[in-house]
């Protein structure tokens, strides 16, 4: 069975944030971090990840990243931190 990830990822501490859905969250990091594809991420080097959820169906993903992207910023943050207070970088943790 496959997995799907809606994940946020910062560019520091409360800083600028990024919402995306992905099939493989280690690459898709991967290509985050390392610039590879041109974008917001890129454009404001908003390159940790703080936040992931797992799903086994890509459309309940897909409706989950839409929802959250339309939540204001106070709700985003208070999700991260309930999973990461400290917004460490999961990355790490992941691969």
């Amino acid at each position: 069975m496959k997995n799907y990830y809606v994940y946020i990822l910062a560019s520091k501490k409360n800083g600028t944030l990024y919402i995306g859905v992905t099939i493989d969250l280690i690459k898709r990091i991967y290509e985050h971090k390392q610039d590879i594809l041109d974008g917001f991420t890129k454009r404001y080097n908003v390159h940790y990840l703080v936040y992931y959820e797992i799903y086994q169906d890509v459309e309940e993903a897909i409706l989950r990243e839409k929802h959250m992207k339309k939540w204001n910023r106070k709700w985003k943050i208070r999700c991260i931190e309930e999973m990461n207070p400290e917004w460490k970088d999961l990355y790490n943790e992941i691969i």
